[in-house]
């Protein structure tokens, strides 16, 4: 039909010559056709661009679909599989249209997860289903677990139309995740053989100190022993003439000689003596025994004043006279954890500011302690030269030590930070302004009750 208004013949009149109308007609419908040839051309050139866009969001959709590592089913409402991709088909071990045209069910393995399959799709328009573990049936012929996710393809009046099923097999998670285990614990035996070893290495430097501390308490358990021994002979020469029937006479005249009464009244002061220096040597080894043990319990409760003592009190035997350490503490410093570990620290640190103070003409180093918002904090400062300002962040690492080859590991302090941060506290590091370095150690406290 043509438009009235574009109709080649309205420009014509009656007085037109038959030839000239016949001509112009002739033009007219020659340029309508090439405008409708246009039209027709621009149209086929927009066509061949969508479907150019069609196709490459195709391939893009194909292209995904063929990389993903999940399995991937597509259902009708029937449970019906309508499309797969290449990984449920790697698994499945079955060709794709082999696949397509069966009935869902027949991917699982066991017969109880067709209700629970079944129930799962009857509830999609109300409820969503995810992370939902059944049993697949693999290319051997076996089963492993999937987990799976169940999606409704709704139409837009919220009919159901089909199911989008994406899943992951689990069996290979279980085994990357015991993998990951087994690392974790090896690392924490290794951790725990670190720890270990930096606390033997510094039991080795409080030897010196500890064999000086034993030293007193055996010395006069062996003079106290030697001196009763000799008593056992005067006490055998009396009572074999007891037994031989001397005279009282003469037995009272020897006992005077042996000195028996004196012997009797120094009896006890002597098994006092023994049994006092054998407690203190029980207790210097039993502390030791409790520093070099590995822990067993590390959650009691203890107070930090009494660890701190123990520490200056061992760290000091073992450095020069001139190494001196001033203690300002409260009475009870309540924490709860691990008193063997926290020890180390303590040591640690007492260790380390008596090298830092080495070359001062009067080493000192001043420990005080606070309690601040339900935490202890306890200062550790040293008169010593302080730490190089690009060695501050580093002091914690592993392995960093400022002391010379030979002399530090460079653990302890990277041990010392670990430790404290397992007990909910921190520990950190500054200069002092007047020269010096400075320790501070929080804890949280421990309630009384």
């Amino acid at each position: 039909m043509i438009d009235s208004d574009k109709s080649p013949f309205t420009h014509l009149t009656s007085t037109t010559p038959p030839e000239a109308m016949s001509e112009s007609i002739w033009v007219d419908v020659v340029h309508r056709m090439d405008e409708v040839y246009n039209e027709l051309l621009q149209h086929e050139v927009d066509l061949e661009q969508k479907n150019y866009a069609l196709e490459e969001s195709q391939q893009f959709i194909f292209s995904v679909l063929a990389s993903m590592s999940d399995l991937l089913v597509v259902c009708d409402r029937h449970e019906m599989i309508e499309e797969v991709n290449q990984a449920l088909i790697d698994f499945t071990g079955k060709r794709e249209d082999e696949l397509k045209g069966i009935s869902l069910l027949s991917l699982f393995g066991e017969s109880e997860s067709f209700a629970a399959v079944k129930h799962v799709i009857a509830r999609l328009a109300t409820e969503p289903a995810h992370d939902l573990e059944f049993q697949f049936l693999t290319r051997d012929g076996g089963t492993t677990p999937v987990t799976l996710n169940f999606t409704p393809r709704l139409s837009g009046t919220g009919k159901l139309l089909g199911i989008v099923i994406t899943g992951r097999p689990i069996g290979e998670l279980h085994r990357a995740y015991h993998a990951l285990r087994e690392t974790h614990d090896e690392l924490k035996r290794t951790q725990q053989q670190l720890l270990q070893s930096e606390k033997m290495a510094s039991l080795g430097r409080l030897v010196a100190g500890v064999a000086h501390e034993l030293n007193n308490p055996i010395s006069f358990v062996l003079g106290n022993v030697h001196a009763m021994r000799r008593y056992t002979t005067r006490f055998k020469q009396y009572l074999d003439a007891m037994h031989a029937g001397v005279s009282h006479v003469s037995l009272a005249t020897l006992r005077e000689q042996l000195r028996i009464d004196h012997i009797l009244s120094d009896l006890a002061p002597l098994l006092d003596g023994a049994i006092e220096g054998a407690e203190r040597t029980r207790d210097i080894v039993d502390g030791l025994k409790r520093f070099s043990a590995t822990d067993r319990n590390e959650n009691v409760k203890f107070n930090m004043t009494e660890i701190i003592e123990r520490s200056v009190h061992w760290v000091t035997r073992a450095t020069p006279a001139k190494f001196r350490v001033k203690i300002r503490l409260p009475d009870d410093l309540p924490v709860t954890g691990s008193p063997g570990q926290m020890q180390q620290v303590i040591i640690n640190l007492i260790q380390n500011a008596a090298d830092a103070t080495d070359h001062q003409a009067e080493p000192l180093l001043e420990v005080s302690a606070r309690e601040e918002n339900g935490e202890i904090i306890v200062l550790f400062r040293d008169n010593g030269p302080g730490i190089a300002t690009d060695a501050l962040d580093k002091m914690f690492d592993p392995f960093y030590t400022t002391k010379p080859v030979g002399k530090g590991t460079g653990l302890g302090l990277s041990i010392s930070y670990g430790i404290i941060e397992r007990h909910g506290g921190k520990l950190s590091v500054g200069n002092l302004q007047h020269g010096g370095a400075e320790f501070v150690l929080r804890l949280p406290r421990t309630s009384n009750s």
